[in-house]
């Protein structure tokens, strides 16, 4: 096993890494901003080195200083969590040029997968369905006008090469095509470096389903079942569960076959999800693979009892599946409520700043994965998500219980947080009875609170 393993991330994500190296008995490296000094990540790792200023770009996503910090402490491998640079096909590269162990799949994977367009080619000849679309990156504003008139309005402008609700754009009829177009293009090339765009068929009110896949370099290759992340808000995910309300033994088996066929289609090794759309009529299709670990893997983690984070390493170690897909099943409910530091009643405005008190829930079944403690400055620079509260029960009804009262115990004084509305959520009887769809939050928030 690796003796020494770099984490390039920060936050909860790099804790959680360095609890599962601690369990494996690696040897923690992490990396920090001069703005996450005294963040806990940098003070519980094994080692800790400074890697630049503030700025993302000038340290969290500065690969040459992050290659050099792992190189001057002698790790042998980098995890790289989500987001900064887990998706980044040139990072992973440079990791196997400095004789380092990228831990998750290939560049090329990351590439073609990075790429939403190629992906929904391979996908489509791998057998798994897709949503009705441009065959590849539409060109022109003439080939769009196209493609309109043969799938019919709505449809979706995406970014090629986009992730986090960047660069996508809903068109309801044909006079909103050039404007819509236009604005997508112009935020994909300011997010991503790439204003390439697709277009597909817009699905009406479906399901966001993702299926977790675990693939290792032997060609074995399992699903460990599906989180519905479908409350959701400007396309980010707020509060995910798993089983979703909505899935069937028969549902799950054939978008479990579905995803370990999209994975093997490329190749692709390590941790990964595919992301599907579900219709009323529990049609399914690709929408894209992420090709990391992701921010709600502790839901998978509580109904099938594997360790998704030690998988990763154990896999990039060389080592093959110690299960088989026969070995896996789900047991009881889990649910995952985000909590950020943000004002819902100000448009969910970031609240950085000093907590004044903290107070965690605990109990059976309460899982808190977090960063932040008393004390702690909530630097303005970074994501706003402080903490990641699990709920797990043998029923769903039993899990959303928990899950109230657990919300009702977490206290965090000096700054603002989305706990009071992820109560809310919890609380609402279109969750409770497990009937929103993707759109249903968005709709909520534009009525005022109010069922829509």
């Amino acid at each position: 096993m690796f003796k020494k393993i770099l984490i390039a991330n920060r936050g909860e994500i790099a804790v959680r890494i360095i609890r599962a190296c601690r369990e494996l008995g690696i040897h923690s490296v992490t990396v920090y901003s001069t703005a996450d000094k005294q963040a806990l990540h940098a003070q519980i790792a094994d080692e800790s080195v400074c890697i630049g200023p503030p700025a993302t770009k000038d340290s969290y996503l500065n690969a040459a200083a992050i290659i050099e910090a792992a190189k001057m402490t002698g790790a042998e491998a980098i995890h790289p969590g989500f987001g900064f640079l887990s998706e980044n096909a040139d990072f992973a590269e440079l990791c196997g040029k400095n004789g380092i162990v990228f831990i998750g799949p290939s560049p090329a994977s990351i590439r073609m997968l990075g790429d939403k367009a190629a992906a929904k080619e391979t996908m489509k000849r791998a057998g798994v369905p897709v949503i009705p679309g441009s065959e590849g990156e539409v060109p022109d504003l003439d080939a769009a006008k196209r493609l309109c008139e043969q799938i019919g309005c709505p449809v979706m402008v995406k970014a090629s090469a986009g992730g986090g609700g960047r660069g996508i754009r809903l068109v309801n009829t044909p006079e909103e095509l050039e404007d819509a177009l236009a604005a997508a293009k112009r935020e994909a090339g300011d997010y991503f470096g790439n204003d390439a765009l697709y277009m597909e068929k817009f699905i009406s009110d479906p399901k966001h389903i993702e299926m977790q896949i675990l693939a290792d370099k032997q060609g074995n290759c399992v699903f460990l079942g599906e989180r519905d992340c479908s409350m959701q808000r400007r396309n980010q995910k707020v509060l995910e569960e798993t089983p979703s309300p909505i899935m069937t033994p028969d549902l799950r088996e054939r978008m479990g076959r579905a995803a370990v066929a999209a994975a093997k289609a490329c190749g692709y090794v390590n941790a990964g999800t595919i992301e599907f759309l579900v219709d009323r009529d529990k049609n399914f299709y690709f929408m894209e693979m992420n090709t990391r670990i992701q921010v709600e893997h502790p839901i998978t983690e509580a109904v099938t009892d594997i360790d998704l984070v030690k998988e990763q390493i154990r896999i990039a170690y060389g080592e093959p599946l110690h299960f088989s897909q026969k070995d896996i099943s789900i047991r009881g409910h889990a649910i995952e409520c985000r909590i950020n530091a943000e004002n819902p009643s100000l448009n969910f405005r970031p609240s950085p700043g000093k907590i004044t008190a903290l107070h965690i829930p605990g109990g059976p079944g309460i899982r808190v994965d977090s960063s932040v403690y008393q004390g702690y400055t909530i630097p303005p620079y970074y994501d706003s998500m402080i903490a990641k509260l699990i709920a797990h029960a043998p029923t769903r009804k039993e899990a959303i219980a928990k899950m109230r009262w657990a919300l009702a115990e977490f206290i965090v004084d000096g700054v603002e947080t989305n706990i009071d509305f992820q109560i809310s959520l919890i609380r609402d009887s279109v969750f409770e009875e497990g009937i929103y769809d993707i759109g249903y939050l968005e709709r909520k928030l534009k009525n005022g609170g109010k069922h829509g």
